[in-house]
């Protein structure tokens, strides 16, 4: 993404409306600071091309119903609040609300709008959707939120809903946005074990999310057609990708599985056995997806051009990051030594 001034612009106001919602004292003031953030996320998706504008179209659209149904419930909850009458045995507020949020987070079973979404962005905005602009609504959702039937059918939709979703998929960014819709059920999960539990799960995504696209877009992939053809010419930086990605998926013993042991860990001690048994289950679907992948890139032959020069390398910066995911685990004792 080039940051002419414009852009720039729109970025330091897409930042000041998720801290402006996240530190906000009423609702109306959270709600005021999703508008921000979503009136300057739209510019920053515009690529001058119909792919753009049509997931520039779609993202406005689910987002304003979104924030008209986040409305109405914080209306309903302040006009009940006023008038000193309680409704929750007929309909809870904060259940509108919330399921608002998880619109505007993309979580099943209202995750539909953001496949197509991802697929029509370039690689700079879908970082920017899976990683930033699930801050401020997920922090609006832990003030509220408790364990009941309803959240625990959004967790395993969630994670049901993103790992048979990738399965049939060619696209590299459909697949990550079903990854981040499988890792949406498991930050639900951890926001109600608590804040420190939903931080730390999410800043581990970040980074893997973070990491793999910033491989996919060095490489200019966008299809799994062109990681087969080996356009890139090193077997080791393939391998490199392919191992990043299993530990994006929570694969033993690479990062991505540390928080998912914690939360693991978080909900048998909160005796939730049938929640986290589902979640581990279909987190081995998408893990067997990635391992066909994974088997397919390396174990099968594939032609490749012989006038190319393979030359191409990993930054250091990059090259850092991949190593990070793929041997993370190793440090983790170090990261409970400092907390």
């Amino acid at each position: 993404m080039l940051l002419n001034p414009s852009r720039l612009l729109f970025l330091i106001t897409l930042i000041l409306g998720t801290l402006f919602s996240i530190s906000a004292s009423s609702w109306f003031g959270a709600w005021a600071g999703l508008e921000i953030n979503l009136l300057s996320f739209i510019p920053l998706m515009s690529q001058n091309n119909k792919f753009s504008a049509e997931a520039a179209l779609k993202y406005f659209l689910v987002q304003a119903l979104a924030s008209s149904i986040l409305l109405f419930a914080v209306l309903m909850l302040y006009s009940l609040h006023s008038m000193l009458i309680s409704l929750d045995s007929i309909i809870d507020p904060s259940l509108i609300l919330n399921t608002a949020l998880l619109i505007k987070l993309g979580g099943a079973p209202f995750h539909f709008w953001f496949p197509g979404v991802m697929e029509g962005l370039n690689w700079s905005c879908n970082i920017i959707l899976m990683t930033w602009q699930k801050m401020a609504p997920m922090m609006l959702l832990s003030y509220t939120i408790y364990l009941n039937t309803f959240y625990t059918f959004v967790i395993i939709s969630s994670v049901m809903a993103g790992s048979l979703g990738g399965f049939n998929q060619t696209s590299l960014r459909k697949i990550m946005a079903y990854s981040s819709i499988n890792h949406l059920g498991w930050m639900v999960a951890s926001i109600i074990l608590g804040d420190l539990f939903w931080f730390m799960y999410f800043l581990f995504y970040s980074f893997l999310s973070i990491t793999t696209i910033i491989l996919f877009s060095q490489f200019n992939l966008t299809h799994l057609y062109q990681i087969y053809s080996s356009s890139f010419h090193s077997p080791a930086i393939k391998l490199m990708m392919f191992l990043n990605m299993l530990s994006l998926g929570g694969l033993p013993p690479f990062l991505g599985f540390l928080p998912k042991w914690i939360i693991i860990n978080g909900l048998v001690m909160s005796n939730n056995y049938f929640t986290i048994t589902v979640m581990v289950i279909m987190t081995l679907v998408t893990l067997f997806f990635y391992l066909r992948l994974t088997f397919s890139a390396l174990l099968l032959t594939h032609s490749e051009p012989k006038w190319l020069n393979p030359s191409t390398t990993l930054s250091p910066l990059l090259l850092i990051l991949v190593t990070l995911s793929i041997l993370g685990l190793l440090l983790s004792p170090l990261l409970f030594v400092i907390l």
